[in-house]
């Protein structure tokens, strides 16, 4: 019942929010699910409401709540955890939701802060994530590999994490490219055999060359050396 209040409450102040031309503009944008589920409210509003609401001891019913109605919610669930301060509750909560996102925007949107300081702990999550064969675990394992592994804490070995994953799914073979087209730009020398050797599927490798020219950290030389490894598909 306190669960069901506290989403009641929830709601009502989403739809306080609500911009209906932006729920059929966020629709179009996340086609994989239905454009009844989106109230309309803006991302910085979403984050506002987030900011506020992890003071409020409600919060916790809020994520026992599972699953949600409405796409606003898995956003505000997601930037709720992002708030989360202890490693492992946000480890445990990050578990208990991955199951119920299912579109790009909410996985990307979950990115706990308090992550950055526990790199050791993380890495086995992140190896757990990548492996799993459902779609938004894969990318949130994969981004999350790309958002704190690609800096002064990377190896070379990390790299074959996203390399070895197989998958027909769009936005899993686009995080692949992401996390790449990055890398090249972060750890070239490392990271460009895997084109020159071509590892992956027609599709990533050429998504990943193409992100990789539109990024302003990839040299001019290296975007040209990059154009002549391009395959057919």
């Amino acid at each position: 019942m306190a669960n069901k209040k506290e989403v009641a409450k929830v709601q009502k102040i989403l739809f306080g929010h609500r911009d209906e031309a932006y729920a059929a503009f966020q629709a179009k944008l996340t086609p994989t699910i239905p454009a009844e589920t989106f109230i309309g409210v803006r991302v910085p509003e979403v984050r506002a409401i987030a900011k506020e609401y992890i003071k409020d001891a409600g919060h916790q019913d809020f994520l026992k709540a599972l699953p949600h109605k409405y796409y606003d919610e898995n956003m505000l669930h997601g930037l709720l955890i992002s708030a989360i301060k202890d490693f492992a509750e946000a480890v445990e909560e990050t578990d208990k939701f991955l199951p119920y996102v299912d579109n790009w925007a909410v996985c990307d949107i979950m990115s706990p802060k308090i992550f950055a300081k526990h790199k050791a702990e993380l890495l086995p999550k992140i190896r757990e994530w990548a492996a799993s064969k459902e779609t938004y675990t894969c990318r949130f394992g994969i981004e999350m590999l790309m958002s704190h592994f690609l800096d002064a804490d990377f190896k070379p070995e990390y790299l074959k994490i996203p390399a070895v994953v197989k998958s027909d799914e769009y936005y899993v073979n686009m995080m692949i490219a992401w996390f790449f087209a990055t890398a090249l730009a972060k750890q070239w020398d490392a990271t460009i055999p895997y084109i020159e050797k071509k590892k992956f599927s027609p599709w990533v490798h050429n998504k990943t060359i193409q992100k990789a020219c539109e990024s302003y950290r990839i040299t001019d030389e290296q975007k040209a050396y990059l154009r002549t490894l391009k395959v057919e598909r």
